[in-house]
């Protein structure tokens, strides 16, 4: 709507309509509301500041209110010159059929790779890391049971506060515990990559799972690592890591790209998705 230039209305604009002005108090009021209550549970100079922005906030927004609100002139523009509406044609909905089981529609997702394939990718990655970390050791300490015990610390206290010299002799526990542990984080890795690798661009998977995952993945180790073990944060290698990080995504990418893609339904069971073969119950004897 437009109104006359010559009337004594004080919002009164040619081709314009008022509108409230825009105003940020109110966000400002609600972020200092916040802060006095998280104070209430952390410190209450967080409170005290949480109160000053609050107050600022109301004050501001009162004055855009009182004693008169303020308005913007915004042009607007007339109606034979905005674009026209978008007439949509008429669509029909394809109804799905009913599935074999007649409970719900078995809806095919595509073509993935098989749970069992992350599985070996997962079992080969970790011998060649295992070989990697025990060349490391055998060339540079003089030990292969050194990074094996490294592991084990993670889970066997008598490691955790043992001297170097200890961790370079063999442990029979510390054995069966690096190997749960070594074996059990490459396959969870193994299935994770399955799900990952085909999320990434097709055309560079090398790159992404035999490089620049490994990378990600030590990273986070990286700052973490003292939480979850500090003997084997204050005696591991590094470049050694993530060598074997690498050569750990290459073989497992490698073995999970080769795959063959299996089609999935949401209706079927692990035991298929891992590839499990099993005899129909209408064939049993």
């Amino acid at each position: 709507m437009s109104h006359d230039p010559n009337s004594d209305d004080p919002h009164s604009h040619d081709n314009a309509i008022d509108l409230p002005t825009p105003t940020a108090w109110p966000i400002i009021a609600a972020f200092g509301l916040t802060l006095v209550f998280f104070g209430l549970v952390t410190n209450l100079f967080v409170s005290l500041i949480g109160g000053i922005c609050a107050a600022v906030g109301f004050i501001g927004w009162f004055t855009d209110v009182f004693p008169h609100p303020k308005h913007e002139a915004v042009p607007f523009v007339p109606e034979d010159e905005r674009p026209k509406a978008i007439c949509r044609e008429g669509r029909e909905v394809t109804h799905l059929h009913p599935g074999e089981e007649g409970h719900r529609e078995h809806v095919v997702f595509g073509a993935v790779h098989p749970y069992s394939a992350g599985v070996m990718g997962g079992l080969a990655g970790a011998v060649v890391m295992a070989i990697i970390a025990c060349a490391w050791g055998l060339i540079f300490q003089h030990s292969i049971w050194l990074p094996i015990n490294l592991l084990a610390a993670v889970g066997d206290p008598g490691l955790a506060n043992a001297s170097m010299e200890v961790m370079k002799q063999f442990s029979f526990v510390g054995l069966i515990v690096a190997i749960i542990v070594h074996v059990t984080t490459a396959v969870l890795v193994g299935l994770l990559y399955t799900v990952l690798l085909p999320m990434l661009p097709a055309k560079k998977e090398k790159l992404w799972g035999g490089i620049i995952t490994p990378i990600i993945w030590t990273a986070l180790i990286w700052s973490s690592i003292r939480f979850i073990s500090p003997t084997l944060a204050d005696h591991i290698n590094w470049l050694a890591f993530v060598v074997s990080q690498i050569g750990f995504g290459v073989v497992c990418g490698y073995i999970v790209y080769r795959s063959t893609d299996v089609a999935t339904q949401q209706s079927w069971p692990v035991s298929r998705r891992l590839g499990v073969e099993a005899q129909h119950p209408s064939k049993k004897s």
